[in-house]
C-alpha cells in the first residue's frame, strides 16, 4: 500500500483545516500508519505460523483459527484507515471544482473573479467540510465495533478452547504472544477514539462559530435597519418662535384705548365744524 500518496493527501486538506484537524492528522500519521506500518504488521505475521493446537487431526486448527480470527486485525486496521482518510477525498474534489469554476468565470470576465478565495471554508464548502469530519468519526466508530462484535472485546486471551468440527474433541489452541498483541490493540482503539474526539470537537468548533458569525450579521443588520429607519430630518424652530405668525400686527391683541380713540376724534371734529358753521351764517346776517 502506498502510504506516501495517503499522506501527501491529507497534508493538502491539512491548509483548511482547524487546530483541531491538525491534531487528528498528527495522531493519525504518527500515532496510526507509522506504528501500523512499521510494528504492528510485525506483530501479527506470524499468527497462522504460531497458533498452535493440542492436537493432530488435519484440519482442526486451520477451522479454530478462522473461527478466533475471522479477519486480521492488521487488514481491518488497514481498511479502517482508508475508509477514515477517504472523506478528504470530498474536500479536495470540492476545492478543485471551485477553482475550475472561478478560473472559467475569469476568462468569460476579463479577470473578474467567481470566489475571492476558492479554498477558503464558506458556503457549499464549509458543509462539505462538516460533512468530511462527520464521516470520519462515523467510520472510526464503526470499525471499533466491529472490532468489538468479532473480537468478543478488545482483550487477547492466552488460552483458546475451539470444539469445532473436524476435532475430535475440546481442544486447546495458544495464540503466539498474545500480551504483545493486546498491548498493540489497546493502543489502536485508543488513538482512534482520539481522532473521533478530535473531529467532534472540530464540529462543535465549526458551528459554534458559524452561528457566531450569523450573530454577528444579524446585529449588524438590525443596527443598519435602525439607522435607516431614524434618519435626522429638519431641525424644528425654537420654542420661542414656534408659535409666532407671519402678520404682527395679529399676534397683538385689539386694545379697548386705540379702538376708542377715532371715535372721540370724529365727534369732536363735528362739533368744531357746527360751531364754524353757526358763526359764519351770524357773520352773513350782520351783513
Amino acid at each position: 500500500m502506498n502510504w506516501g500518496a495517503l499522506e501527501s493527501l491529507l497534508t493538502g486538506v491539512n491548509k483548511y483545516s482547524t487546530v483541531f484537524g491538525r491534531v487528528w492528522l498528527s495522531m493519525v500519521f504518527v500515532f496510526r500508519v507509522l506504528v501500523f506500518v512499521v510494528a504492528a504488521q510485525r506483530v501479527w505475521g506470524d499468527e497462522n505460523k504460531d497458533f498452535v493446537c493440542n492436537t493432530l487431526q488435519p484440519g482442526c486448527s486451520n477451522v479454530c483459527y478462522d473461527h478466533y480470527f475471522p479477519i486480521s486485525h492488521i487488514r481491518l486496521w488497514a481498511l479502517q484507515l482508508i475508509f477514515v482518510t477517504c472523506p478528504s477525498l470530498l474536500v479536495v474534489g470540492h476545492v478543485k471544482w471551485r477553482e475550475q469554476k472561478d478560473l472559467k468565470y475569469t476568462t468569460s470576465h476579463k479577470g473578474a473573479h467567481l470566489y475571492a478565495n476558492p479554498g477558503k471554508k464558506r458556503g457549499g464548502l464549509w458543509w462539505t467540510y462538516l460533512l468530511s469530519l462527520i464521516l470520519k468519526a462515523g467510520f472510526d466508530v464503526g470499525f471499533l465495533y466491529i472490532l468489538y462484535h468479532i473480537y468478543d472485546g478488545y482483550d487477547m486471551p492466552k488460552l483458546s478452547k475451539c470444539n469445532l468440527a473436524p476435532c475430535p474433541n475440546v481442544v486447546d489452541c495458544y495464540i503466539s504472544r498474545p500480551t504483545e498483541k493486546k498491548i498493540f490493540t489497546i493502543f489502536m482503539v485508543v488513538s482512534a477514539c482520539v481522532c473521533v474526539a478530535m473531529c467532534i470537537c472540530e464540529m462543535v468548533y465549526l458551528v459554534c462559530k458559524r452561528i457566531q458569525k450569523l450573530f454577528v450579521k444579524h446585529k449588524k443588520n438590525r443596527q443598519e435597519m435602525f439607522a435607516e429607519s431614524h434618519e435626522l430630518g429638519e431641525l424644528a424652530p425654537p420654542r420661542s418662535t414656534r408659535y409666532k405668525r407671519s402678520d404682527p400686527t395679529a399676534s397683538r391683541a385689539p386694545s379697548r384705548g386705540p379702538s376708542r380713540a377715532p371715535s372721540r376724534t370724529s365727534v369732536h371734529n363735528l362739533h368744531n365744524a357746527k360751531q364754524e358753521e353757526a358763526a359764519a351764517t351770524a357773520e352773513k346776517g350782520k351783513n
